[in-house]
């Protein structure tokens, strides 16, 4: 609400650009309609154009058709030139490591930093958590109606069940270096899970790594009895109070990328630089 009142009272002072810098894009999760749920981004994006906004400078979208949504240019810069500097520099013995995918929905993000590093790559299939999609949200429509009449030439298929599968993982992380890499840490459960399985299968060192580590509620106690030996965060968001609860949260400056764009927007530069071998899948 801050940055939209301060948007439209620069448009009702008759600015000529008003250019929104926002590292870490609320809601970008909430970026596809589920059941009958509301997309959250689109309205987010109509109400920062109503602002006045006419450009955004972001980073790592969890979605990167979000870009779709807006009428104006979004910079969707990327934080991975700098994990993966962080992963060759501070990592001991990064050579014998492993890039994990935490879910399959993550793997074309983790197929990209093992190429570009020329590491294996490993998958984790099956989650024992329901995944937010599956939960039971309250929001049937209609609400069910004792004795409601059926059109009589109405038969609806019943939909099957979806039946989690055993977790396993897809690749070798015996005596390696395991690096879970993801966009968003939040809810550090499905992390600390998957960190028990790579340890269960032999992986003797275990890495996260997240562009914006929103690390909320108990994240920074769950992390420290975890199995998990460092989570490497930029500082998108700010989490200096959780470094403060746990010593293996761990943060990489992003700010001269942001500060670059910044600098080529406002001289009319070319931004192409800024995205020099980014892969499709990054």
């Amino acid at each position: 609400m801050e940055l939209l009142i301060m948007a439209y009272a620069l448009k009702t002072a008759c600015a000529r650009n008003i250019i929104g810098v926002i590292p870490y894009f609320p809601y970008s999760k909430q970026s596809k309609m589920r059941k009958r749920g509301s997309i959250v981004c689109k309205l987010l994006a109509s109400m920062l154009a109503k602002a006045g906004l006419t450009h955004i400078i972001t980073m790592d979208l969890h979605q990167k058709e979000i870009q779709g949504f807006f009428s104006f240019p979004v910079d969707n810069l990327r934080a991975s030139p700098f994990l993966l500097q962080y992963i060759q520099e501070e990592i001991p013995n990064y050579r014998n490591a492993v890039i994990v995918a935490k879910s399959p929905d993550a793997a074309k993000r983790a197929q990209s930093y093992a190429e570009r590093l020329r590491l294996g790559l490993a998958v984790i299939h099956g989650e024992a958590q329901c995944a937010e999609m599956d939960m039971d949200d309250g929001r049937h429509s209609p609400p069910m109606v004792k004795n409601a009449t059926v059109h009589p030439g109405l038969e609806l298929p019943l939909m099957m069940a979806k039946e989690k599968p055993p977790i396993t993982v897809v690749g070798d992380v015996g005596g390696r270096i395991a690096i879970i890499v993801d966009d968003i840490i939040d809810d550090v459960e499905s992390f600390v899970a998957a960190a028990e399985i790579l340890k269960e299968r032999g992986a003797y060192r275990i890495y996260v790594m997240a562009t914006h580590g929103i690390l909320s509620a108990e994240a920074p106690r769950l992390i420290e009895e975890s199995s998990i030996d460092e989570v490497v965060v930029t500082n998108t968001v700010p989490h200096e109070v959780q470094k403060l609860q746990c010593p293996k949260i761990k943060t990489v400056d992003v700010s001269l990328i942001l500060s670059e764009a910044i600098r080529r927007i406002h001289n009319g530069e070319s931004m192409a630089y800024l995205f020099r071998n980014i892969t499709v899948d990054d």
